[in-house]
């Protein structure tokens, strides 16, 4: 169960609230976002590492649920809305119902 669970949780993840903020093309936004957009995008990639390195289905449900509430993720959170783009806040509950599924969440 781990392995997958840890898969389709990291994948899940990477489609709904990495990739998007990734992908997102600077000159789609007006050059005083530029700056702010590459700080999304460099806190993004270290943040999709860290969640691809981590053990087990658990670790990465906890630490999901971790960052929802720290205050550094909570500045790249402001940064993310101010770009129309989706922050982990934004996919929660989805994110919570596929733990469930895979008996990582009870």
């Amino acid at each position: 169960m781990a392995d997958g669970a840890k898969e389709k949780l990291v994948n899940f993840l990477d489609r709904k609230a990495f990739e998007p903020v990734l992908s997102a093309d600077p000159d789609s936004y007006p050059q005083d976002k530029h700056n702010a957009l590459k700080d999304v995008q460099d806190a993004t990639r270290a943040e999709r590492e860290r969640f691809h390195d981590y053990d087990s289905a658990k670790e990465v449900y906890q630490m999901y649920e971790d960052d929802l509430t720290s205050e550094p993720a909570q500045e790249i959170n402001r940064k993310l809305r101010d770009l129309d783009l989706p922050t982990l806040k934004d996919v929660r509950g989805e994110f919570e119902e596929l733990a469930q599924e895979m008996g990582v969440r009870s």
